[in-house]
């Protein structure tokens, strides 16, 4: 039995797999627990697991894995997940660690076609790179390489490069977003939270970005819709350059929640048009295949794999 976990800033998922396949997931609030070894024991008693028959395991964690690979502390949270504590409180095998988004990053790449909705076929190249990139609280990246049959997996931070807007009013949101905090970085706009600040932008109006997204996909007439579609636009500019950096020709997958809920209005939207708009090398962005992960196991099915050694 393998233990794995999705661990971030709101909320964790954990799941038990058997002959390389999840056999239950189970969802809990982080906010309900103090400290991740009080929900880990919880997840035990609630499903009648015997820590004790687990052989092995990899939570992916949303913060910095440490340099030694047997601790992190998470972002958003005041929670330091150490490896060694945990195996010896329950008793199980040491989990192996790594960073939320390179779970994701291999959930994305291995997922099978059916949990793959293609917004551009483009022209796959099997040998050249892939990217990951996630919009969600936070946004990221990854590079994955094909190797040996399997996949290395090179996680990156682009979503704190500059902000690089695209015409006068992005160049206006740029000037309104530095205001409030100095640097503007991708994330500032392309997040839950800049979705937010889209909104109070154009609309003047504070709203969580739950409150955009539900009235943008019922009223495609509605200020709401405005935020989003410069908000998917912004994603689709962003993920072309990411994806020009490293010449994506292995298909660029969209990974995070975000993608997966508002997939009406992101087929509809300016997305693939600004991933596209390569100047002299747009040739080469319409070649690049771009894929939507809607596995809401992404991250669960990723860390089984790299638990198992599956590069």
């Amino acid at each position: 039995m393998i233990l794995v976990g999705d661990i971030g800033g709101t909320k964790t998922l954990l799941g038990l797999a058997q002959d390389g396949k999840l056999v239950l997931d189970h969802r809990v609030a982080n906010a309900d627990f103090q400290d991740f070894a009080s929900l880990l024991a919880a997840f035990f008693a609630a499903t009648q697991t015997d820590p004790s028959l687990i052989e092995g395991g990899c939570l992916a964690v949303a913060g910095p894995i440490a340099d030694d690979g047997r601790s992190a502390q998470l972002t958003n949270l005041p929670w330091l997940i150490d490896s060694d504590a945990l195996s010896a409180h329950f008793g199980l095998p040491a989990p192996h660690l790594v960073n939320d988004f390179a779970a994701a990053a291999m959930g994305a790449v291995t997922s099978p076609a059916a949990q793959l909705l293609t917004l551009q076929q483009g022209e796959p190249l099997p040998a050249a790179p892939c990217l990951v990139v996630g919009a969600g609280t936070g946004l990221g990246m990854a590079v994955v390489l094909p190797e040996d049959g399997g996949w290395r997996i090179l996680a990156g931070e682009g979503g704190h490069v500059a902000f690089a807007p695209a015409d006068a009013q992005q160049m206006a949101l740029w000037t309104f977003l530095r205001a409030r905090h100095g640097r503007v970085t991708w994330e500032r706009v392309v997040s839950g939270p800049g979705l937010a600040a889209i909104h109070a932008f154009l609309a003047g109006v504070e709203l969580s970005p739950e409150q955009i997204a539900a009235q943008a996909l019922a009223n495609p007439q509605s200020a709401e819709r405005r935020s989003l579609d410069m908000f998917l636009a912004a994603y689709g500019a962003f993920a072309g350059d990411m994806a020009l950096t490293c010449l994506a020709r292995g298909g660029v997958f969209l990974a995070g929640g975000i993608a997966a809920k508002l997939l009406p209005a992101l087929q509809r939207s300016g997305f693939l048009a600004a991933f596209n708009a390569k100047a002299e090398h747009a040739a080469i962005a319409a070649r690049m295949p771009v894929h939507v992960a809607t596995d809401p196991l992404l991250g669960l099915r990723g860390a089984l794999h790299l638990a198992q050694g599956k590069p």
